[in-house]
């Protein structure tokens, strides 16, 4: 799937990965291929796309059609 990182003053990442993994409000949680349409808020935490790691503040992820769209702030 393609995932992006986005913060509000540049790209972060752009690419594929076949998993995610965020941090989200009520516990840790994984995007993977095929994965249903969602929005979700992400609190401070780990966030990593296949071996690439990043510490965020927060932010917003929104899946869909096999893209992830990640709106993180303070990324580490």
């Amino acid at each position: 799937m393609f995932v992006e990182i986005i913060t509000p003053d540049r790209k972060v990442f752009s690419g594929e990965a076949s998993v995610v993994t965020l941090p989200g409000v009520d516990g840790s949680f994984q995007i993977l291929n095929d994965h249903a349409a969602l929005v979700s808020t992400l609190e401070k935490g780990t966030l990593s796309a296949d071996k690439d790691v990043f510490q965020i503040e927060g932010g917003v992820v929104e899946v869909l059609n096999n893209k992830v769209l990640i709106l993180a702030e303070g990324i580490n």
